[in-house]
């Protein structure tokens, strides 16, 4: 049902699109605006970004809303004029930086973010704040500044499908979510510091993502921050994960790369002060610093108890691949006796003293 059918104007339709239930969808050429469809979508309504480059920043701040695109090869969101947005400034970033689409609001919920390309942002891609329930799936995050998807301080999570690249921080990072009930699945990030970052948040599941060409594949990090709320990393997974070549330098440069935090290179999983997770089934090859970094080995596991955190507890490292990593496939402080390791084949530059190991 067609309910307007001026050409110059949003037009609307009633239709299902996967996964959300019957709704009124409002679809949005470019040059028209989004912004003010966002504004005016019903619980349950869709806001359809028709092919082509629309412009940002966009907000969502409505419950039960889902903006989608036709396709991240086809519909794209890029810098326009500033827009005034109401949300917390992101973590280690200026106040002035500016994100691709907001998703931040009172008691906010139900919200979706789908198939389309979010790039060259000052700020992330797309930034989620405060959300319970919030689905980001089939997104490319292209040259966001400083993160590309970023969620923080939300529950029931989902990260799918997307795509992230050229990002200072996180491809994809989950910060302060003490119950995110998050999963991470089938991303595939290039050419950040960090490629999946889950920060002091717990309930977390990392699942088939590919993590490439970062400083860091995935690090998973316990660790408090003056001012931020409480820590802790717990009851994690990372599993079926494709971790090669993450070769470049971070933490070098005041204003580069990682610039907030210590210099990384060459890490595939890196957990520090972490309680109850297990790495399962991964391929963790080809690692190898480029620069200077605070973690050796494809897999470091250490305390974070000097800076705030805890000692690791309860890791499991089991049915994983290491190949071809360097100095070292599996490195830790003296904590990691107290871990567990189990069935891990070492192809590459060295395994002796892992515990549980021949």
């Amino acid at each position: 049902m067609t309910l307007t059918t001026d050409p110059s104007a949003v037009s609307s339709t009633v239709s299902s699109a996967d996964s959300w239930p019957t709704h009124l969808v409002t679809e949005v050429r470019p040059g028209q605006d989004a912004q003010a469809a966002l504004d005016r979508a019903p619980a349950g309504g869709e806001v359809r970004l028709l092919a082509g480059e629309h412009r940002g920043p966009l907000w969502i701040r409505r419950s039960d809303v889902l903006l989608r695109g036709e396709g991240a090869h086809l519909t794209r969101i890029v810098p326009g004029a500033h827009t005034e947005v109401d949300v917390p400034r992101l973590h280690d970033a200026p106040p002035s930086v500016i994100s691709g689409v907001v998703v931040h609001g009172d008691d906010l919920s139900g919200v979706a973010v789908e198939a389309l390309t979010v790039e060259g942002f000052t700020g992330a891609g797309v930034y989620a704040h405060s959300v319970s329930g919030i689905r980001i799936a089939g997104v490319h995050a292209v040259d966001d500044a400083v993160w590309g998807v970023y969620v923080r301080e939300c529950d029931s999570v989902e990260v799918l499908g997307c795509r992230t690249t050229g990002a200072q921080y996180a491809g994809v990072g989950l910060s302060f979510c003490p119950d995110s009930k998050a999963r991470i699945a089938d991303c595939v990030s290039h050419g950040n510091a960090f490629g999946v970052f889950v920060d002091n948040s717990s309930g977390a599941v990392v699942d088939r993502c590919t993590a490439t060409g970062n400083a860091i594949g995935v690090l998973m990090l316990n660790q408090v921050y003056e001012g931020e709320p409480e820590g802790g990393v717990r009851d994690g997974l990372v599993t079926g994960c494709t971790l090669v070549a993450n070769g470049l330098s971070a933490g070098v440069e005041d204003d580069g790369l990682g610039a907030a935090g210590p210099p990384i290179s060459g890490v595939g999983i890196g957990l520090i002060g972490v309680e109850r997770v297990t790495v399962v089934g991964n391929e963790i090859r080809g690692n190898v610093p480029s620069g200077p970094s605070v973690m050796e080995g494809a897999l470091s596991i250490s305390s974070s108890a000097a800076f705030g955190g805890d000692d690791p507890r309860d890791v499991t490292v089991t049915w994983n691949l290491f190949d071809a990593n360097e100095p070292s496939d599996v490195h830790g402080d003296d904590t990691r006796s107290r871990q567990t390791f189990t069935h891990n084949r070492f192809r590459g530059s060295w395994s002796d003293g892992v515990p549980g190991q021949p």
